[in-house]
């Protein structure tokens, strides 16, 4: 029905349906929905073959009406009904309010034309609705979109639809039960604006529907792929971070248990589930079971009332973009080691190439046994020289002393951020905590540049050394600076000729 329709199925076993099981069909059937129920039969053999009471075990039926009568010996109490129909056309229910059963004398005229009652071998039939429950094993509602649906009179879903993807060593992080990476999966915020309109127990609520799906595994099946084990949980947005799109950091996670979340985790191409809550602000973290699997899903939810979900992205922006001038203080010792080597390559000129700068910064940085590295490339260096060299677009490809200064500055300031994640020092830090050391050194990213950077930057096994760390930092810096240099009007965007784009992208 999924697939035919491209609205979102809810799934039933009628031994653990909720108990306002019967309000969700008659809503169900208010906003067009389609519904099948359906008797399991555990031994094969037996699928199709018809009961005492007149049902077929393993046969599909749909649902076509819920109502509600009031029989004239029932004082009080209203009957629910169910009316199913069984697509063969003919073999019917025939115990209490089938066809010809003597339920039907009780009711008035008027109650038998609202009910549409009528004794004919057409396969449709009406049942109580506890003898549903009873005879019935599971039920399925296929929720439609509104553009699925001609009918005005139809009360319609809001429904938000979001497409992302899970990216090994950047945005899988896997289920709560793996926090050090939980916090780096996509995340939706999920507004929930009014409440239902017919709230429960005087209860304020919103009630919406969540459905997970996996993109494309089956297409991939032929080349060994099989389904992923895939869940989401919602959290609640304080209300003091309300409309700020941030992405939620690790630590939220660790303080904060989910408000909902899907019954489990299992490997079905969607995982659906209902939810009631109070009208707010959410996130809603989409997840495989463990970390690292990558793959494409879609994100849907349907609520009967307005909402909106979206993904949460940070706003691209950089604290500190242009290099700060160096103090005129004391020098350290550190800064006198550098003078005197930096004089000693330099020469007369006392300016340095990219290949003498690396010679210097080598000389130094393989004395810090703790960073456990092999010191920086020659294409590093060319990339320093291109970020500290004011001119830019028309540089010299040298540094003087006061440039490398502020240089050496930059690469102590990352050089103590890299030393932060390295704490088993191993001489590399994972992808993922390369996020939070990229916020560190002042620069705010989106998903997809997080995805670039560990592309671009990690090793086969995820993992960012000291030379890729400050090669990447370094570009982004450069980028940053360029951009800022290009955007006049700081309205965020730029326009370049292509000799412009050109001298950008081949010398930083």
């Amino acid at each position: 029905m999924e697939d035919f329709t491209g609205g979102v199925t809810e799934f039933y076993e009628m031994k653990e349906a909720p108990k306002e099981l019967y309000k969700i069909m008659k809503k169900a059937l208010e906003r067009g929905s389609l519904m099948g129920c359906s008797i399991d039969s555990l031994v094969p053999a037996r699928f199709e073959t018809r009961t005492v009471t007149g049902l077929v075990k393993g046969h599909a039926y749909s649902v076509t009406a819920v109502e509600e009568c009031k029989p004239s010996q029932h004082k009080e109490s209203k009957v629910r009904l169910v009316r199913l129909r069984n697509p063969w056309g003919q073999v019917e229910w025939n115990g209490p309010w089938s066809d010809n059963s003597k339920e039907w004398a009780s009711l008035s005229k008027t109650e038998k034309e609202k009910l549409q009652h009528q004794s004919a071998e057409d396969g449709e039939f009406w049942m109580s609705f506890e003898d549903f429950k009873k005879n019935y094993t599971k039920i399925e509602i296929c929720n439609l979109t509104p553009d699925a649906l001609e009918d005005d009179k139809i009360h319609k879903w809001t429904v938000s639809v979001n497409e992302g993807r899970w990216v090994r060593g950047c945005s899988a992080g896997g289920c709560r039960n793996y926090p050090d990476t939980f916090w780096t999966n996509p995340q939706y915020r999920l507004r929930l604006l009014e409440e239902d309109d017919d709230p429960e127990d005087n209860e304020v609520g919103c009630t919406f529907v969540v459905a997970l799906m996996q993109k494309n595994r089956r297409k991939e099946r032929k080349m060994g792929a099989n389904l992923f084990t895939i869940g989401f949980a919602i959290y609640e947005v304080p209300r003091e971070m309300h409309g700020n799109k941030q992405h939620m950091q690790k630590d939220f996670f660790l303080f904060n248990s989910s408000k909902a979340r899907c019954k489990s985790y299992i490997n079905l191409r969607e995982v659906t589930q209902r939810f009631r809550l109070t009208p707010g602000e959410y996130v809603i973290i989409p997840s495989t079971y463990e970390p690292h699997q990558e793959g494409e899903f879609i994100l849907r939810v349907f609520s009967e009332k307005r909402n909106t979900s979206e993904e949460i992205e940070n706003r691209i922006e950089a604290d500190h973009p242009v290099p700060a001038p160096a103090s005129a203080g004391e020098e350290s010792e550190e800064d006198q080691q550098f003078r005197t080597i930096f004089q000693e390559i330099a020469g007369e000129e006392m300016e340095i190439t990219a290949n003498e700068l690396k010679n210097v910064l080598n000389r130094v940085i393989t004395k810090h046994k703790d960073l456990n590295t092999e010191g920086f490339s020659l294409e590093s260096c060319r990339s320093m020289i291109a970020l500290m060299d004011v001119s830019f677009m028309d540089g010299t490809g040298r540094l003087n002393l006061q440039e490398f200064r502020h240089l050496w500055n930059k690469i102590k300031q990352w050089q103590g951020i890299f030393k932060h994640y390295n704490a088993d020092q191993s001489g590399t830090i994972n992808s993922y905590e390369m996020r939070n050391a990229v916020n560190d050194a002042g620069f705010r990213l989106n998903n997809q540049l997080y995805d670039i950077i560990t592309m671009r930057y990690a090793n086969e096994s995820m993992n960012i050394d000291f030379d890729s760390f400050i090669s990447c930092l370094v570009r982004l810096e450069a980028m940053f600076r360029a951009f800022q240099a290009f955007d006049q009007d700081g309205d965020g965007t730029i326009r370049l000729s292509v000799l412009e784009w050109l001298q950008l992208t081949m010398y930083a």
